[in-house]
C-alpha cells in the first residue's frame, strides 16, 4: 500500500513537471520587423501585440471600435493599447519613435506568454482618411524559424472618404496633415465623396488622387500616395 501511495505520488509530480514545463515552452520571444512597402505612404505609430485567440484589434465585416477608429482617423493608439493591456496582452508601442517613412523599416522584440498564441498590427496610414495597415490576429508558429508575412491595407468604416486635408479628430472629416505630408498633399480640393456605402471594416479601396497641388477633387497626389495591397511586410523570428 505505501509502494502505490509513493508510485501515485511520483506520477502526479511528473505529470506537474510536465505541465510546467510545456508551460514555459510555450513562453515565446519574437524579433520583428515592420516594413514600409509603399512609395508615397507614412504610418502613424505602430502597435503590436500577441494576445489570446480571443482578442481582435479588429474584424473585418464587423463595426469599428470606438478605440480603432481614433488610431484609423487620427493615428491615436493609446485606447487600443488600453484594451490590449486590460487584456493581459503582451504590447508593444510606436518602435519607430514616430511615423514610418515609405520604404523604412522598424525592429523590436516581443516577449510572450503562455497564454498570448495569437499577433495583431495596426497603423494609420497617411494621407487617408480612415485606412489602416493591419494583421487581425495571426496564429504565432510554435516552431522556431523566421516567417514573413504581408500586410493590407483596411479602411475602419468610419469616416468618408473625402481625401481632404482636415483634423484627424474622431467624427471629423479630413485626413491628418504632419510635417512630411505639409508640402507632398494639395489643397484646396472640393472631396471625392461625402459618404460611404460600407461602415465595416474592409479592405481600402485605395486613394484616387489627382494631378491638380491646388484645386481638384482630392488633395492626395495620384502619381506619388496612390497603393495597392500589401502595403506592408512583417518578418517575425521566433526564438
Amino acid at each position: 500500500m505505501k509502494a502505490f501511495k509513493k508510485s501515485s505520488t511520483t506520477s502526479s509530480l511528473s505529470v506537474l513537471a510536465l505541465a510546467l514545463a510545456s508551460s514555459t515552452t510555450m513562453a515565446q520571444e519574437l524579433s520583428v520587423t515592420v516594413t514600409n512597402l509603399t512609395q508615397g505612404l507614412y504610418f502613424t505609430p505602430v502597435i503590436t501585440a500577441a494576445h489570446s485567440n480571443e482578442n481582435h484589434l479588429f474584424m473585418t465585416g464587423e463595426i469599428a471600435s470606438a478605440e480603432l477608429q481614433a488610431m484609423a482617423e487620427g493615428g491615436d493608439i493609446s485606447g487600443l493599447s488600453n484594451v490590449l493591456m486590460n487584456a493581459d496582452a503582451n504590447v508593444n508601442e510606436n518602435p519607430a519613435a514616430g511615423l514610418l517613412a515609405p520604404a523604412t523599416s522598424t525592429s523590436f522584440d516581443l516577449s510572450t506568454d503562455s497564454t498570448n498564441t495569437h499577433l495583431s498590427l495596426a497603423a494609420m496610414i497617411l494621407p487617408s482618411n480612415d485606412g489602416f495597415a493591419g494583421l487581425d490576429s495571426w496564429e504565432i508558429p510554435t516552431e522556431a524559424g523566421t516567417y514573413t508575412v504581408f500586410l493590407n491595407a483596411y479602411d475602419a468604416g468610419t469616416e468618408a472618404n473625402d481625401e481632404l486635408r482636415g483634423s484627424g479628430a474622431p467624427g471629423e472629416s479630413g485626413m491628418p496633415v504632419p510635417p512630411p505630408l505639409e508640402d507632398a498633399i494639395g489643397m484646396n480640393g472640393t472631396g471625392v465623396t461625402d459618404m460611404e456605402s460600407n461602415d465595416k471594416v474592409h479592405i481600402h479601396r485605395g486613394s484616387l488622387g489627382d494631378d491638380d497641388m491646388t484645386g481638384g477633387k482630392s488633395d492626395i497626389n495620384n502619381s506619388v500616395q496612390r497603393w495597392l495591397n500589401p502595403v506592408a511586410k512583417l518578418t517575425i523570428t521566433v526564438q
